[in-house]
């Protein structure tokens, strides 16, 4: 990541996936042959991973468009649906399914995108200002991704973390934000020039923040 302006900021709000990690090459793979075999899916691997592909790509558009949570159990039924299986009778199931999808995930943790991600945040955290995570979420759930900050040491350096599957709303959705600025005005006395979001997607990130009325940065790995 290139330099953040610290200096110009009190608060640095950070996009979560793509902005400060990404999957695990491993991931993906297992948890698409985990659907499959799962639910026992008469497809090939190919069409099974070409449908959740799909189905990704389209509710993170729709979350961009309404600011809307969408549940990842409605975008698994809708992908099941898709693939020839009878959603009536697999509820129960898919409890059990996303139990086993999060125990591969923090199996297979994500990656850091930037070496030095770290030493932004440790310059933040010394220059007396503060940082959150403001991230949506699709099919892993923010009680997860808490846990991979805490393995990959940065936890320690966010005041705290708002996920879209807990607020139900998703960014570019102004409430997201407004809860984001809500919680820092809890502990500290700052205007929206003050606060700085920085993330990858253009809509949901620097639009959304724009929009609300603090600063944005896009960044691109």
């Amino acid at each position: 990541m290139e330099k953040i302006d610290i200096d110009s900021y009190e608060h640095f709000s950070f996009d979560l996936w793509l902005t400060l990690i990404k999957s695990n090459p491993d991931f993906k793979l297992k948890r698409d042959t985990l659907f499959k075999d799962f639910f026992k899916i008469d497809k090939d691997l190919d069409e099974v991973r070409k449908v959740i592909r799909h189905y990704d790509v389209l509710f993170n558009r729709i979350s961009e468009k309404t600011g809307n949570h969408i549940e990842r159990e409605e975008v698994f039924l809708l992908m099941l649906d898709a693939l020839g299986k009878d959603i009536e009778t697999i509820e129960d199931n898919l409890k059990q399914f996303f139990q086993r999808v999060d125990e591969l995930f923090l199996n297979n943790m994500p990656v850091l995108l930037w070496e030095n991600i770290e030493e932004q945040l440790i310059e933040i955290k010394e220059k007396n200002k503060t940082a959150s995570i403001l991230s949506n979420t699709a099919f892993i759930h923010g009680d997860s991704l808490r846990k991979v900050l805490e393995h990959l040491g940065l936890a320690q350096y966010f005041s705290f973390m708002i996920f879209s599957d807990e607020v139900k709303a998703s960014k570019p959705n102004l409430k997201v934000f407004e809860i984001m600025f809500s919680k820092i005005n809890d502990f500290r006395n700052l205007r929206k020039e003050e606060i700085l979001h920085i993330g990858d997607n253009q809509i949901a990130d620097y639009e959304g923040a724009k929009t609300f009325g603090v600063n944005s940065k896009l960044v691109k790995f």
